[in-house]
């Protein structure tokens, strides 16, 4: 269009008067993005050497300078080729130096010259230059018509435009010269430079009245048309921030168009979803709300991004999708045995819950909670019952957690707020009755930012979690058609609000026969799967897999065992790699060479009877262990010193049982006044691990009435039961764990609690069948089953037990 705007003024060839020899030789200045017409007075900053030498020269003589527009503004060092050739002659009328070497000149434009001839380029740029003259004829009708139509659309523009002050309007009128009253009207004009330079080139006056009048006519359509605009969009507007005004004439322009915004189609599609989703009525009323306060926002605004995501939110719920169960008992039966060895308690559960299902079309969703040692099988039980049912599965760790924002989400008055992570993951898994698994629900912590057990009693109370409400959606979500199923090592630290909420279900750690069907059913050919071998490549004995129980691992779950097995399938992995060997047989004899020396002692817990030393049984975060206890006199003043980093409780069971021991020292032929000369020191090993609770109170009881009255203990019987001062023997928890450990460590008889007998049923028929079980009401009927006789006659004096010795002497 400029191009063509260009031809049409000048009349496509150039219809400058080649024979023109009036030449005159003067300063050129270029200039960047600006262009000076004749009978125009502008200020020019002038900066550069060459230009300020080219002023000072024309100071020097008739104060007239060339000035012509530059073809692009960021050349600094312009040539005769970057430079327009038609510009005008101006006359300086003042200089005026400013700071930094700049002088801002005023110069006036006189009339057009085109350049002939380029005489030098140094010290500053000289051109000669011929003088172009307006070809017009005087009283020309067209000329004449052409001026009062330019004069008009000028008067109507600058009343459109409010930019040109009225003034400006009379002496325009005033002027009779056509080509004047062309160039002072383009001077007022917000033209391009190209459109400037095209009407500077005009000689023809009538052809320069016809372009001005075409572009007159341009911008008042454009005014006319923004007017338009302006008014529809101020009927529209309630707030007059700049961007809200630029954003609605956007759209009032898109409109005008027939173009459809961006904006409008997205409310439409989300119109469209919410029409789609079938969402709950409240739900439903509560979508449409937020959309309409969305098209009523502005697009940029912060809160706008709020909404449109809750919105999303809302939308992607699963308000009423929910998979089908699958109710074949049979067949979860299956499966359930398929993936986990024994658990049977927590398979009947399940099985349980599918034949009501069967009964009972609509039930809520069970809660349970598997507590037991790590590597039991507690998570990947929760995986396996999801499959069995057929279920979607989620698993969200509630270890470390502090903030009650995780579990109910923050307020969407903050920034960047979303939904607590029990909604999140319900829209991750895309349905609203899946298998949910809160794991390690016993390490949750609570500081400033609130409880997150306090906020989990909705979650997991049945009579409430089906208007569960998270902060961030601010709806109930029904969650009563969720099974969760939560995990702990401990009981005690779960809230007890909580744990009544729940259905606890105790796993406890696996046998030995049950650790070596897991190691042989499902442990081996996953880690020979998973290393790249084959049943051809490796094989291991069942008597290796023992061995590795006994002597390579002390746990209740089955953790270790599998390390150790996939330890054997990488050093087989190596040997076939690097062509040792192409099958591997590992037995008994040689699990050594994979494993290294054994790490444990499978057996007794000690290797024969000893005075003072008794074997009791405790119950640990990891199962039941077996717990040394050592007693050890001395001459002294009836101090009993108890060491082995022990808590408050056992030092308390400890002195208890001293004190009954006394009591009855008559009986065990111990003199009655020792403790006047004798100390006793109870110590009970691996000193590092701290020990608490009331459960080895009988033990420690045995091994200062053992030491005392010098009677070996037998080494086969180990023994758990709280000790009251009359001798009492009272219940203790971890029944199941502590037999097991007595167990694992090779031992024949286990001393309990009378009371215990009920907690023996738990104890599987192949653990029982070798071991004999005593049960005690009282200390007194304790000592004669663990103590020895003694041994006639003493042949050595113990220290510090003068009295003693001169009894049995």
């Amino acid at each position: 269009m400029v191009r063509h705007l260009h031809d049409q003024l000048t009349g496509g060839e150039n219809t400058m008067d080649e024979n023109n020899d009036r030449y005159i030789e003067i300063p050129m200045l270029p200039l960047r993005g600006v262009l000076v017409f004749p009978y125009m007075i502008v200020h020019l900053d002038v900066g550069r050497e060459k230009s300020i030498s080219a002023i000072d020269e024309a100071m020097l003589k008739r104060k007239e300078i060339f000035l012509a527009m530059q073809k692009e503004a960021q050349t600094d060092e312009p040539g005769p080729k970057d430079v327009y050739h038609f510009g005008t002659v101006a006359e300086i009328k003042q200089l005026l130096k400013l700071p930094g070497g700049t002088i801002r000149v005023l110069v006036e434009g006189l009339y057009r010259a085109r350049i002939k001839n380029f005489v030098a380029e140094e010290p500053f740029i000289r051109v000669e230059v011929s003088k172009e003259v307006d070809q017009v004829n005087p009283g020309e009708p067209e000329v004449e018509a052409l001026m009062r139509n330019l004069i008009s659309q000028f008067e109507h523009y600058v009343k459109m435009s409010k930019k040109i002050p009225p003034e400006t309007v009379v002496s325009v009128i005033t002027l009779e010269d056509p080509g004047r009253l062309a160039d002072v009207v383009a001077s007022h004009l917000n033209l391009k430079l190209s459109e400037r330079q095209s009407i500077l080139e005009a000689v023809s006056v009538k052809l320069r009245l016809e372009g001005l009048c075409t572009i007159l006519a341009k911008e008042m359509e454009i005014l006319e048309l923004e007017r338009k605009i302006n008014l529809r969009v101020r009927k529209q507007m309630e707030k007059t921030q700049k961007e809200y005004y630029l954003r609605e004439q956007l759209k009032a322009i898109q409109k005008e168009l027939g173009d459809k915004d961006d904006r409008t189609a997205e409310a439409d599609e989300l119109r469209e979803k919410i029409k789609k989703a079938r969402l709950p009525k409240e739900i439903h009323d509560r979508a449409v709300r937020e959309l309409e306060r969305l098209e009523r926002m502005p697009p940029m605004v912060a809160e706008a991004m709020v909404v449109r995501n809750y919105i999303e939110w809302i939308l992607d719920l699963p308000w009423n999708k929910e998979t089908k169960d699958r109710l074949d008992l049979d067949m979860a039966e299956d499966i359930l045995n398929e993936d986990h060895y024994g658990l049977v308690k927590v398979k009947e559960r399940i099985l349980e819950y599918l034949a009501i299902r069967q009964l009972a079309k609509k039930m809520k969703g069970p809660i349970l909670c598997f507590v037991g040692p790590p590597g039991v099988g507690k998570t990947s039980l929760a995986k396996s019952i999801a499959r069995a049912l057929e279920r979607k599965f989620i698993r969200m760790s509630l270890g470390g957690v502090r903030d009650e924002a995780e579990i109910r989400g923050h307020r969407r008055t903050y920034v960047g707020s979303m939904p607590g992570r029990v909604i999140q993951n319900i829209k991750l898994v895309g349905s609203k009755n899946p298998v949910f698994l809160l794991d390690e629900i016993d390490k949750m912590n609570s500081d400033f930012r609130g409880d997150p057990a306090s906020a989990l009693l909705e979650v997991l109370d049945p009579e409430q979690n089906h208007t569960f409400s998270d902060h961030y959606i601010e709806a109930p979500f029904d969650l009563s058609k969720v099974m969760f199923i939560t995990t702990a090592n401990v009981q005690y630290s779960i809230p007890r609000p909580l744990l009544d909420r729940m259905e606890v279900i105790n796993i406890t750690g696996y046998t030995e026969e049950e650790k070596l069907n897991i190691a042989t059913r499902y442990l081996l050919p996953k880690q020979i799967k998973e290393h790249g071998l084959n049943d051809g490549q490796i094989s291991v004995s069942e008597n290796a897999i023992r061995a590795i129980i006994r002597e390579y691992t002390r746990e209740a779950g089955v953790r270790n065992l599998e390390r150790n097995i996939a330890t054997i399938c990488r050093k087989v992995a190596r040997d076939i790699v690097t062509r040792k060997t192409q099958q591997s047989k590992v037995t008994a004899q040689n699990v050594s060479q994979y494993l290294g020396i054994a790490k444990y002692r499978f057996g007794l817990a000690e290797k024969e009877n000893q005075v003072g030393v008794v074997t009791g049984l405790a119950w640990t975060e990891v199962g039941g262990e077996v717990l040394t206890v050592e007693a050890q006199t001395l001459t002294g003043k009836g101090r009993l010193m108890l060491t082995g980093q022990l808590g408050d409780v056992m030092k308390e069971s400890a002195q208890a049982g001293y004190t009954f021991i006394r009591s009855i020292a008559k009986k065990l032929e111990i003199p009655e006044d020792f403790n006047e000369q004798t100390d006793i020191h109870v110590h009970v090993p691996e000193g590092a691990i701290p020990k608490d609770g009331p459960s080895a109170g009988i033990t420690i009881a045995t091994a200062i009435a053992s030491e005392l009255s010098l009677r070996k203990v037998r080494r086969e019987v180990a023994m758990t039961g709280e000790i009251t001062l009359r001798g009492r023997v009272l219940p203790v928890g971890g029944i199941k764990e502590k037999v097991l450990a007595a167990h694992r460590a090779g031992c024949k008889t286990v001393v309990l609690p009378a009371e215990n007998k009920k907690d023996l049923e738990d104890i599987p028929a192949n653990v029982s069948r070798k071991l004999e079980y005593i049960l005690v009401e009282s200390m007194e009927e304790v000592l004669p089953v663990v103590l020895l006789e003694k041994e006639m006659p003493v042949m050595a004096v113990q220290e510090g037990m003068p009295h003693v010795e001169n009894q049995n002497g």
